[in-house]
């Protein structure tokens, strides 16, 4: 009788710290490779060190958004140099909500309120013309190289090796249809019950397929700020129960958008001359997506708002905030593209 063989243990491998980008992620990295946290040491407001430093930073930067990553990341795989215990350290935690609060209000700040989910749904489903269309996934149909390609990949692996887990922390905060409903996407984004076809597997067959390193964590260090603000806000909708309707702003920002974007990265990869196992991941959102886009308003959004309207403007807020964290991520993208220059932190290998 032969043994099922999982894969790799690497590839289940907690991933290694990052490099700090300030004062504040040095704190907080200081911490956790001490393994305890040292009286007082990361305490926001208690240490001269790191609590004047969060609140002159700014919430959109490198800095804050890397501190913000690596407390956050401690709730999925954590870290290799860190005890396991330190997800729940008290001031830890704390330092994480002065964090979010940080990057809270600077969202609050910068969103225009709204209650209208209708018209906001009304608008995420007006795609310009592919002619017309400047956003990145336009650029890499129309004329991306593959470097631009396999940039934009290894960018939204911070996400997509974690595909679905960030709204999985919303399951329990939801109640009768609206929980059922989401329970089914969330089944159809883990595989529906086959490990191979798990949405998080088909992204890194995709990045093998293309000579990017599809080692969970492998491409933190050449994130910027803006690929890690978008995975935190989910994380922070997630964790958080009075953040639940902004969580499912988020949710049906992806599910209705995606679908029209992942056709044009099918068809940026067929010019590309790219094979199935590069095309598979975008080719299955393409047609998943597309169903999920109805589960989401009828099943979702229209049992949730019925039984609690006054979520109503925690949803416009978390589809705005997730649009303006994407135009933030396209924008560096296209910018530095446009110069001839890489996107990441650091240049990909190959």
């Amino acid at each position: 009788m032969s043994a099922t063989v999982d894969a790799a243990p690497s590839a289940h491998a907690a991933p290694p710290l990052p490099a700090p980008r300030g004062p504040v992620s040095s704190a907080v990295l200081a911490a956790l490779r001490a393994g305890a946290v040292r009286a007082g040491a990361v305490r926001a407001g208690a240490c001269p060190d790191i609590g004047p430093a969060i609140s002159v930073a700014d919430p959109y930067r490198d800095d804050i958004q890397l501190a913000l990553y690596c407390l956050y990341e401690l709730h999925y795989r954590g870290f290799a140099e860190v005890a396991e215990e330190l997800e729940w350290e008290p001031a830890l935690l704390a330092v994480r909500r002065e964090l979010e609060r940080s990057f809270l209000a600077a969202l609050r700040r910068d969103v225009p309120p709204g209650t209208d989910v209708q018209a906001e749904i009304a608008e995420l489903l007006t795609e310009p013309a592919d002619v017309d269309g400047r956003g990145v996934s336009h650029h890499l149909m129309r004329d991306g190289t593959l470097c631009q390609l396999r940039e934009y990949l290894a960018l939204r692996s911070i996400y997509h090796l974690k595909e679905a887990d960030p709204q999985a922390w919303v399951i329990p905060r939801l109640h009768g249809a609206a929980k059922a409903a989401l329970v089914t996407v969330e089944h159809d984004e883990y595989g529906a019950g086959d490990p191979e076809r798990m949405h998080a597997e088909l992204f890194a067959r995709m990045l093998r397929a293309l000579d990017v390193d599809d080692t969970y964590g492998a491409h933190l260090d050449a994130a910027p700020a803006e690929a890690l603000a978008d995975v935190n806000f989910m994380s922070m909708c997630g964790l958080h129960r009075q953040l639940r309707g902004a969580l499912i702003g988020q949710f049906v920002t992806v599910e209705l958008t995606s679908s029209p974007g992942s056709d044009r990265l099918v068809r940026a990869m067929r010019r590309l001359g790219l094979g199935p196992d590069a095309i598979d991941f975008y080719a299955e959102h393409v047609e998943a997506d597309a169903v999920h886009e109805q589960v989401v308003r009828r099943g979702v959004l229209a049992p949730l708002l019925a039984v609690e309207p006054e979520l109503a403007a925690d949803v416009v807020f978390g589809i705005r905030a997730s649009v303006l964290l994407a135009e933030h991520l396209e924008s560096r993208l296209l910018r530095r593209w446009s110069t001839g220059q890489t996107s990441l932190r650091r240049q990909l290998p190959g």
